[in-house]
């Protein structure tokens, strides 16, 4: 008969023991508790506001469940229209907005392009059914950060909401790797000349050159600012300013723009 012991979640020194096989007694340990520097965005004194737009009740309900389980995020609102959505963002304050593609009443780009244009310092994060490359790639054209298949496993809302205020971007893992694959058997002179091209006279600031060296070295924007003496708010700020100045709309391609125009 397999022995199992059970632990309180809350007690850190607890350990469980799995299930025995014969002339075995390997115990588990309980896994600790992640830590959470104070130098990073989103803290309990301090969270993370987060609007989320889904028309779907259920995976709504599922999501702000999570979303509202974790101290360093306070869901601000909950729409389940474009009409409902267009409400939030003209009467919210937010850092993130979660906002589902297909709505009742259109799609979801709307609110990424209108979300884009009128707060341009917030995280966009698109959670849908829909898969096929053409509706990601528009999502992150229009600015967005992150995209979740609300069907996928392994995947954390409120660590998506956590990621990409802290200057990274989330992904669906094999929406990450058809991509991928898409990319490495795209010829590379058409991977050089896909995207629009900045002006000839784009200039970055001094600042705005050490934010870029620092994002392609893999800092973070709280790491970037911890190096250079400024908050990391202000850190995405000139990451906003650059990405307009490249005409690009991710990190990567920033990088990957500025390296090819000698820019960095």
């Amino acid at each position: 008969m397999a022995d199992h012991t059970l632990i309180s979640p809350g007690d850190p020194a607890a350990a469980v023991t799995a299930p025995r096989r014969q002339g075995t007694a390997t115990p588990v340990c309980a896994p600790a508790a992640r830590l959470w520097p104070d130098f990073l965005t989103g803290q309990e004194k301090s969270p993370v506001r987060v609007l989320l737009i889904d028309d779907d009740e259920y995976m709504r309900r599922v999501i702000a469940q999570e979303l509202l389980s974790d101290l360093r995020i306070q869901l601000e609102g909950q729409a389940d229209s474009i009409r409902e959505g267009r409400k939030l963002l003209a009467t919210h304050a937010f850092d993130v907005l979660m906002v589902d593609l297909r709505l009742s009443d259109g799609m979801g780009f709307e609110l990424i392009a209108e979300a884009r244009r009128c707060h341009g310092n917030a995280e966009i994060i698109v959670i849908s059914a829909l898969e096929d490359d053409a509706h990601v790639l528009r999502a992150f054209e229009l600015g967005a950060t992150g995209y979740l298949l609300k069907n996928a496993w392994l995947q954390s809302f409120a660590d998506a909401v956590l990621h990409v205020v802290n200057g990274g971007a989330v992904i669906t893992p094999r929406l990450a790797r058809r991509l991928l694959h898409r990319l490495n058997h795209q010829p590379r002179e058409q991977q050089l000349t896909d995207g629009a091209s900045p002006p000839r006279d784009t200039t970055l600031t001094p600042r705005e050159s050490q934010v870029l060296r620092h994002v392609a070295s893999g800092c973070v924007s709280a790491e970037i600012g911890a190096k250079l003496g400024i908050t990391g708010q202000t850190v995405n700020v000139h990451i906003k300013s650059i990405y307009k100045k490249l005409q690009v709309h991710s990190r990567a391609q920033a990088v990957n723009l500025a390296v090819h125009t000698g820019l960095i």
